[in-house]
């Protein structure tokens, strides 16, 4: 898209007089109404001071190119004015601003904004070219400079434009779980596998650990007819303003693919209106997220931040042990020789990440980038006033809502504040709100509730460890991904915030084992499975061993009322024998990868094929030999 594209005569004033920078903005923003490309001044003016907050867009040689994204934005548009005696725009040179092009463009734009401002920044770099565009007399020459000169720099053909054939998509689909490893991937394999036999064309993007992948673009969204979120965490959602939208949790998205494929043709989905903020409407229901699911979507925002923090660090941590000398100073293990100290030291201080981050991110969740600071403040003063992993969730949470509640509060100053709000209001009275509540409030009584539960769990004798080991081991079969696991994993993780590794070992080993139970089964008693499922089976060795619970879900999805409590059994089995042994563990994730840093590897070991075997032989049991060809068997 060209810049003249953009740019009409009504958006154009070669006589503009502002006495100041916000004066400046104010015109610029009247005359991109009068262009018919915004219908809310008020509202594109705030988002182009919450940008300017964030830095002055005056670049310097007299320019300045003020820019924002709204969903008041019709289409994307251009403004430009001339100030022939200069303004102060706080440009990065320090000097006066004579020439100001505004960038409207529209929530969905992802890019565009960034284009016309490299475009802009390119031909106006030549000095000559601006001295013509500021001396111009008349609108129609100012526009047939820059026509003319991003002719020159550019050419007259678009290349991109020409060779680029955009695919229409009847829907689009966004997938995400907390942890961004598998379900994730598997709910888009399933509505893309669920489409091609429905004959649908859809394009899933993914939000996994790795980022974003396949991303949606803004021409896809506008010409879908629907759009199908299934997360468990937050995505990006301003882009899907106008359209209709199913929101769901992810594990819909694998399970029930061609009901909700089914939903969308039906014609009959809510049409998403609200902002950059998540959709607070569950599938085509019309009803109200519920407490729990936002409760629930929250708080797995925040740990899917921290995973990367507890893992890496943990894992240095735990390296620094093995590759220590006790018998240097008993008391200092872990920090006895130079390479020791150093693992020691860099992983301790990502691991002092964990809370901050926790805290951050769900607060964030709740309030947008405002709470974020205050997220932050508030888990690293639970970390350090005792509260620990505890007293950083209430922390997040708290956080979260104080900033809402701020945000309603300054929602009546005028206009020329709100660019100060993100960067002054809500950091200062955040941050001094949240570590008032987190000193006199939280940190006392959860600090010695902490405390006491230390204290518990260390006088806990052999027979106690075993059984909560056979809770969380279980627990973390019973859905695979789901609330109750990661309700028996985030227990771990905050396990290892108060040195307790022992319960860390016992969750993994139990989420290793339904995967691998699994595969052993379809090897061992091919009897009971399709070729398809056997086939299936092989890949869930890896996954077991990498301690990715989600594999067993295609198969306990099929078989409920047989794989999963064969599943549970098996992990609640390895739980408790991993408690039993007494194996520790500091790295909250990797599966095998980690073995060698497991306090008592062989008893986990031990664990870990005694819990899998067990899940196989009762597959075994309760399944029944298939038996009829179309079936696809193989009789042994």
């Amino acid at each position: 898209m060209r810049i003249i594209d953009l740019l009409n005569e009504k958006g154009v004033d070669l006589a503009g007089k502002p006495a100041t920078k916000e004066e400046t903005i104010e015109q610029l923003v009247e005359l991109m109404a009068e262009s018919g490309k915004i219908t809310d001044k008020e509202v594109f003016k705030k988002a182009v001071m919450v940008r300017e907050a964030e830095g002055s867009t005056g670049i310097g040689e007299g320019v300045a190119i003020p820019h924002g994204k709204s969903l008041v934005v019709k289409e994307a548009g251009l403004s430009a004015m001339v100030v022939k005696d200069g303004t102060d725009f706080e440009a990065l040179d320090g000097e006066l601003a004579y020439l100001f092009f505004m960038i409207a463009a529209p929530e969905a734009a992802n890019t565009l904004h960034l284009e016309m401002l490299s475009r802009l920044s390119t031909i106006l770099m030549d000095e000559e070219f601006r001295a013509k565009l500021i001396a111009s007399t008349d609108v129609q020459s100012f526009l047939k400079l820059i026509d003319e000169e991003e002719h020159e720099k550019y050419g007259s053909v678009e290349a991109t434009e020409n060779s680029e054939v955009t695919r229409k998509y009847q829907f689009l689909a966004v997938t995400a779980c907390p942890t961004g490893i598998a379900h994730t991937y598997m709910a888009a394999e399933s509505l893309e596998n669920k489409a091609k036999q429905m004959g649908i064309t859809i394009k899933v993007e993914t939000n996994g650990s790795g980022g974003v992948k396949n991303q949606l673009t803004a021409e896809e969204i506008k010409t879908a007819d629907c759009i199908i979120i299934a997360a468990d965490t937050n995505v990006e959602m301003g882009r899907f303003n106008g359209k209709p939208v199913i929101q769901t949790n992810v594990a819909r998205g694998i399970h029930k693919p061609q009901e909700l494929i089914e939903e969308a043709l039906a014609g009959k989905v809510p049409v998403y209106s609200g902002g950059a903020q998540n959709v607070e409407e569950t599938a085509g229901s019309g009803e109200k997220e519920s407490v729990g699911r936002k409760i629930y979507k929250d708080l797995m925002n925040g740990v899917s931040h921290m995973l990367p923090f507890v893992i890496g660090g943990g894992i240095l941590i735990a390296l620094a042990f093995l590759f220590d000398d006790y018998s240097i100073d008993p008391a200092s293990f872990g920090s006895n020789t130079p390479f020791a100290a150093f693992l020691m030291k860099v992983g301790g201080t990502a691991f002092a990440f964990m809370l901050p981050v926790l805290a951050g991110y769900i607060a964030m969740s709740i309030a947008d980038r405002p709470a974020l600071a205050v997220g932050f403040v508030g888990g690293m003063l639970a970390n350090t006033g005792g509260a620990g992993f505890l007293g950083a969730l209430l922390a997040g949470f708290a956080a979260g809502y104080l900033v809402m509640g701020l945000k309603k509060v300054f929602s009546k100053l005028p206009a020329s504040l709100e660019g100060i709000k993100p960067i002054l209001i809500y950091p200062f009275f955040g941050i001094l709100l949240i570590g008032a509540l987190m000193v006199f409030v939280i940190n006392p009584p959860v600090a010695a509730l902490n405390a006491a539960l230390s204290a518990g769990l260390n006088s806990m004798g052999t027979s106690s460890k075993v059984i909560l080991g056979i809770v969380l081991g279980g627990m973390m079969a019973v859905d695979m991904g789901g609330p109750v696991n990661k309700a028996s994993y985030t227990f771990g993780l905050a396990s290892l915030a108060t040195g307790q590794f022992d319960i860390m070992a016992a969750v993994m080993v139990g989420g290793m084992v339904p995967p691998l139970g699994i595969a052993l089964a379809t090897t061992i008693f091919k009897n009971r499975f399709t070729k398809k499922e056997r086939e299936a089976g092989i890949a869930n060795y890896v996954m077991g061993l990498s301690f990715i619970t989600e594999g067993a879900i295609p198969f306990a999805s099929e078989d409920p009322l047989r794989v999963i409590p064969s599943c549970i059994v098996g992990s609640a089995l390895a739980g408790g024998m991993s408690m039993f042994f007494g194996c520790t563990l500091m790295a909250p994730h990797g599966g095998i990868f980690v073995f060698p840093l497991v306090g008592n590897p062989l008893g986990y070991v031990i664990a870990l094929v005694v819990g899998s075997v067990a899940s196989m032989l009762m597959l075994s049991i309760l399944k029944k030999p298939k038996t009829s060809e179309s079936d696809e068997l193989e009789i042994v």
